[in-house]
């Protein structure tokens, strides 16, 4: 038996999935924020401040103005909710994740990673745990033995000991205990960062694992071709996984009757849907999308449910640039409808719109329902105004709309 969808319902299953249908409360509460983290799985970190950094974005986008107090208590204190790990890329993941990543932190341990120029050395390593072991949670420059620095990864500079610690962390020695001020990574053991009734259950197999990890993508898609479900927790950047051990893990979940085969109608790939999803007759929603929210960052999958081309292009030469910097779709209903070129300019107290453009077919309340969520986005960064460029098909109406709430 396989389930027939068209694209529309395919979108808005997707939709709601993501949390999207659910309602914003006033006052978003702990609360909240769990019912979100259940629906996205992971929030993406990524060091981009022009606007607001990523891992925060996805939380706004589902819960509406929110005191980012809850996500640092979620990550930070006792007992945690969520711990930052190579979860999708590095991204804050639930807490009770953390076994389930032991397999992948195994294999990190055994060969490396490129970015740490595989494995630390021995004695650096066993110098690094003493020093967190006996003082306790310290970042890299704290611990840095001043060795040379290499410029790796885009220019990142990284020292020997930053390189040893980010193995460490990635092979599952070492925890992230929060972030400092800097955006640095503050590295301490697991032992003291994950709850021992977490870090101390039995450790499961392989294959235990990735059907633990489909099934959660499954569930935060609602609806997905296999390709989408291993990429959501990054299955196939795993050295020992392959085609056959994710049709295996499919097969399973089908056989338990919590997935179900599905055609989606214009889609060339097979899909599933979880058992649980939700197919409305409509979706209300109103939002902007960062580019690292969960529902966009599979551009093929964007493209696919929303008929929307999208690219970041933060690493485009800025003469190259189609539609700008930092770009984020405009999701309204189920559609997106626009994408706006968004930038913080905190000592101006502005949230500046360097471009906007409408997307085909986009309705006629586009303009307002964008300026109404922009103001809201302002409010939410403690920006005291918006500032709409000229740039962009849709920029025109914006800057009226804008001007008429205040803006």
């Amino acid at each position: 038996m396989s389930v027939d969808l068209s694209a529309a319902q395919a979108r808005r299953i997707a939709l709601v999935a993501q949390g999207f249908r659910d309602p914003r409360h006033t006052t978003p509460t702990m609360r909240t924020f769990d019912r979100t983290i259940a629906r996205t799985g992971v929030l993406q970190i990524d060091s981009v401040n022009v606007l607001q950094r990523a891992h925060y974005m996805p939380l706004f986008s589902r819960m509406g103005p929110y005191d980012v107090a809850l996500l640092h208590r979620a990550s930070e204190q006792a007992p945690r909710r969520i711990v930052e790990y190579w979860a999708h890329v590095a991204a804050y993941m639930p807490v009770d994740l953390w076994p389930y990543m032991r397999h992948r932190m195994e294999g990190y341990r055994q060969r490396g990673h490129a970015w740490t120029q595989q494995k630390a050395s021995a004695r650096l390593v066993d110098s690094l745990m003493a020093e967190i072991r006996a003082e306790g949670a310290k970042t890299s420059r704290e611990l840095d033995d001043g060795l040379p620095r290499l410029k790796l990864n885009w220019g990142w500079n990284w020292s020997e000991t930053k390189r040893a610690l980010e193995y460490l962390f990635i092979s599952g020695q070492l925890a992230v205990a929060r972030r400092n001020a800097q955006f640095e990574r503050v590295y301490d053991l697991p032992e003291r960062v994950i709850p021992a009734s977490v870090l101390h259950r039995p450790v499961p197999t392989p294959h235990e694992s990735r059907v633990e990890l489909i099934r959660r993508a499954a569930r935060s898609h609602g609806v997905a071709t296999t390709r989408c479900l291993r990429d959501y927790y990054r299955l196939q950047h795993e050295r020992a996984e392959h085609p056959r051990a994710t049709a295996l893990a499919l097969e399973e979940l089908v056989e338990e009757g919590e997935l179900l085969a599905a055609s989606v109608r214009g889609w060339a790939r097979p899909a599933y849907v979880h058992r649980d999803a939700v197919l409305p007759r409509k979706v209300g929603a109103r939002a902007l999308l960062s580019p690292f929210d969960p529902l966009v960052w599979e551009r093929e999958r964007t493209e696919r449910l929303f008929d929307f081309h999208y690219r970041i292009e933060i690493y485009v030469p800025e003469a190259k640039r189609r539609f700008g910097y930092y770009v984020l779709p405009f999701l309204l209903g189920d559609r997106i409808v626009a994408r706006v070129d968004l930038k913080a300019d905190r000592r101006a107290g502005v949230l500046m719109a360097k471009a906007a453009y409408a997307e085909p077919g986009a309705p006629s309340e586009t303009a307002a329902e964008l300026a109404a969520e922009l103001s809201e986005l302002a409010l939410w960064l403690d920006l005291d105004g918006i500032e709409v460029s000229p740039v962009g098909d849709l920029a025109v109406a914006l800057s009226a709309e804008t001007r008429l709430l205040g803006g």
